[in-house]
């Protein structure tokens, strides 16, 4: 008899692969029109929230590509804090603008490293999703570094997935860890939960 966490976990590889598949089918084209519309729907929940500091992450070739956004953010003074993955799970974080290749391909910023409170101080998180649903549940890629951070601040800024239109759904599978977020940027609006 399958248990339903097994059952939960099943649904939700097949739900990140369908999505894998479907941002990867994406032509140049699209994804260059989907990144400045990420830009400037996040450049408007700047000023919508009066964020001063946020942070971020660099983006998979797959994913909403943030460093357009990340480029304007520093341009206009905004302390951008990019994270670091550890072994322990958790993250550090660094404010360094060059990059490079971290455990899993993932990108990551070289740079001062910063202890994991270090985003407790910021006024906006910006965090990668699989998917998100109306209820403001996020589908993260199964890693849990963000479920992690986020679950351990005590005082928490907005939070707001980046995703693509057809990933905000009706409803994501959710498991206890799973850390709700507070909104949902695509590249044609802000959806605040």
């Amino acid at each position: 008899m399958l248990h339903m966490a097994d059952d939960l976990t099943a649904v939700k590889r097949t739900l990140r692969t369908e999505i894998r598949e479907r941002r990867r089918a994406m032509s140049s084209t699209e994804r260059a029109e989907a990144a400045d519309g990420y830009t400037a729907r996040l450049q408007e929940l700047i000023k919508l929230l009066q964020a001063t500091s946020l942070a971020c992450y660099l983006s998979m070739p797959d994913e909403p590509n943030t460093r357009p956004f990340l480029t304007w953010a520093r341009s206009v003074g905004i302390r951008v804090l990019l994270p670091i993955s550890r072994g322990d799970g958790l993250l550090d974080w660094s404010v360094g603008t060059g990059e490079t290749e971290g455990p899993r391909g993932v990108p990551e910023p070289v740079g001062d490293i910063l202890e994991p409170l270090a985003v407790n101080d910021v006024d906006l998180i910006l965090v990668p999703a699989a998917a998100v649903d109306e209820q403001g549940l996020r589908l993260g890629w199964g890693r849990g570094y963000f479920d992690k951070t986020l679950g351990s601040m005590e005082k928490r800024p907005p939070v707001y997935a980046i995703v693509f239109e057809s990933e905000v759904r009706e409803r994501v599978p959710r498991e206890v860890h799973d850390q709700p977020v507070d909104g949902a940027v695509t590249p044609t609006r802000i959806v605040t939960f």
